[in-house]
C-alpha cells in the first residue's frame, strides 16, 4: 500500500513539474494586467487584440501553411519510402531503418547548421522555401516510423488477391493497402504537423531575413519583453497540439483494436 502511495505521488510530481508552468502561461493570458506579478482581473481582452496584431498572424499564417505543407510532402513521401523499404530484402531494409533513425537522434542543432550550409553551397535564397524543405526533412522519419508497423501488419494475400481477380495494381493499392495503413498514415502527419509547428533551431538557421515563424518571433520578443498577446496565442496552440495529439492515439487505439479483433476472429 505504501509503495502504491509513493508510486503515485512520484507521478504526480512529475505531471506537477511538466504542466505547471504551461497552466501558469494559461491564467496569464487571462490576467487583464500586464505584469505577472498582479492579477488584474479575468479578461478576453488579450485574445481580441491577438487578432488585431498584424505581425503576430503573419507568424502564424507562415507556421501553419509551413506546417500543412510540410506535413503534406512528409507523408506522401514517407509512404512512399515505407512502401519501398517493404520490398527490398532485411538487411537493404535494416540498413535504411537504421538511417531513418539518425535524424531522430541527432542534436537539432547539428541538423539545422547542415542544412544551412547546405543551402548556401548550392546558392539557395533563404527564406520560405529553405524552411519548407528542411521541415520536410526533419518530418519524413517521423512519418516512416508510423507507417512502417502498419506495413508489417498488412496482410499481402488480400492484395494479391485483389490482382488475382483482375485489379490493377493502382485500383488495388487505393481500395486494399491504403486503407489498411491509413491510421499510420494519419497518425505520421499529426506527428509531422506538430514537430513543425514546435520547430525552432532549425528554422532559426534556415529561415533568413524578414521571415519568421511563431518560434523564432517568440525568441525575438523575450529580449525585448513578451506581450500578454504571446500567452493566448501559445495557449490556443497548446489546446490545438492536444486535440491533433488525442486524435492521433484515437486514431491508434481504433487499428490496432481492429487487428487484434481480426486476428482472433481469423484465429
Amino acid at each position: 500500500m505504501m509503495r502504491k502511495t509513493l508510486q503515485r505521488l512520484y507521478l504526480s510530481l512529475i505531471i506537477l513539474f511538466l504542466y505547471a508552468p504551461i497552466a501558469t502561461l494559461m491564467i496569464l493570458s487571462f490576467n487583464a494586467s500586464k505584469t505577472r506579478a498582479k492579477w488584474g482581473g479575468f479578461t478576453f481582452k488579450w485574445y481580441l487584440s491577438l487578432f488585431d496584431n498584424r505581425v503576430i498572424l503573419s507568424a502564424l499564417t507562415n507556421t501553419l501553411l509551413i506546417a500543412l505543407l510540410a506535413s503534406l510532402f512528409a507523408t506522401l513521401i514517407g509512404t512512399i519510402a515505407c512502401l519501398a523499404m517493404r520490398n527490398m530484402n532485411r538487411k537493404g531494409r535494416a540498413v535504411l531503418m537504421g538511417i531513418t533513425n539518425i535524424p531522430m537522434l541527432n542534436a537539432e542543432i547539428v541538423t539545422g547548421i547542415s542544412l544551412m550550409l547546405l543551402y548556401i553551397s548550392i546558392g539557395i535564397r533563404f527564406g520560405f522555401l529553405t524552411v519548407l524543405l528542411s521541415h520536410i526533412t526533419f518530418c519524413i522519419p517521423f512519418v516512416i516510423l508510423s507507417v512502417m508497423p502498419r506495413l508489417k501488419q498488412l496482410n499481402t494475400s488480400t492484395y494479391e488477391a485483389a490482382m488475382d481477380l483482375g485489379a490493377s495494381s493502382s485500383y488495388a493499392f487505393f481500395k486494399v493497402v491504403l486503407p489498411e495503413i491509413m491510421p499510420g498514415v494519419l497518425s505520421g502527419f499529426f506527428m509531422s504537423f506538430t514537430m513543425s509547428l514546435d520547430d525552432f533551431i532549425i528554422t532559426h538557421f534556415t529561415k533568413g531575413p524578414g521571415f519568421d515563424t511563431l518560434s523564432t518571433k517568440i525568441y525575438t520578443e523575450v529580449r525585448k519583453g513578451i506581450k500578454p498577446e504571446m500567452y493566448s496565442l501559445s495557449t490556443l496552440i497548446f489546446i490545438t497540439v492536444l486535440l491533433l495529439l488525442f486524435l492521433s492515439n484515437r486514431i491508434d487505439k481504433k487499428s490496432t483494436g481492429k487487428v487484434s479483433t481480426e486476428f482472433t476472429s481469423q484465429k
